[in-house]
């Protein structure tokens, strides 16, 4: 069995992928800032011997130690290291003010790039993974959301590169790009102001549930893929816009024209 890191474990995407991970007989370490709802994920899979939970800020680099440090004394080990803590906005940029958008690169590209640094000796002994919950942003322009995909597009850069900085140690990358699904970072999502936005979101295509997208993250990973897709239809937009921008951009407009005069 495994010894596995989620960040943002507590919910959404995060918490789908712990309980998949622990119902295999891995061993688990759960990160997230909301300490209460952490401790009760931790009670309901009830088992102290498999489960370590330590909560707090992801962008802070105690935490990041810390983290690390208890995966080692508790288990010896780390295998797997899933970055999937993340936050989004929702606001145009002029709007906006600038400490959204650090705070949003803070969490989203920062710190798995910090984590995953600090990581990688026990990863490099493990011959382990590393799985990055991405998003289509990142490949794409999407109205509202500029700091989201400029995060989200470096994350994916990094990690390609990294990807092939490692294979000769034996480290593997996943890297995933979900498109939408109905989990807590679009309904905690910051307004131009830093606090909650207060328009609903725009979407394209069907709204997947975060379990859907967490079978497919773990069944990627059980065959050795590098990357994973959200569904045909935001892989298609993904292509649209390298091979025809301009019609990306008029159907983008169209379907997220709450989010241009919001």
């Amino acid at each position: 069995m495994s010894v596995y890191i989620i960040t943002g474990a507590a919910s959404g995407l995060g918490w789908e992928l712990a309980q998949r991970v622990f119902a295999q007989g891995h061993e688990l370490v759960m990160t997230d800032m909301n300490e209460q709802l952490l401790a009760q994920r931790g009670d309901e899979l009830n088992d102290a011997q498999r489960v370590v939970c330590v909560a707090g800020d992801i962008t802070d680099d105690t935490l990041q130690q810390r983290l690390l440090a208890q995966t080692e004394a508790s288990f010896g080990r780390l295998d797997v290291l899933i970055n999937n803590a993340g936050i989004t906005h929702r606001s145009r940029v002029a709007d906006t003010d600038p400490a959204v958008f650090a705070k949003v690169m803070a969490v989203d590209w920062q710190a798995p790039v910090k984590l995953c640094c600090q990581a990688l000796p026990l990863l490099r002994a493990s011959r382990g993974q590393i799985i990055n919950i991405g998003s289509m942003a990142g490949w794409m322009p999407v109205p509202g959301r500029a700091a989201y995909c400029a995060a989200k597009s470096a994350l994916a850069q990094f990690f390609e590169v990294l990807r092939i900085e490692v294979e000769d140690q034996g480290i593997r990358v996943l890297n995933v790009y979900p498109s939408f699904l109905d989990t807590p970072i679009e309904h905690n999502a910051l307004g131009a102001d830093g606090q909650p936005a207060k328009h609903a979101r725009s979407t394209v295509g069907v709204m997947r549930d975060a379990g859907w997208m967490a079978e497919r993250i773990l069944d990627a990973q059980a065959r050795g893929k590098a990357w994973i897709f959200g569904d045909r239809l935001s892989w298609f937009g993904s292509v649209l816009w390298r091979v025809w921008p301009a019609r990306y951009l008029r159907i983008v407009r169209k379907r997220f024209a709450v989010e241009l005069s919001a």
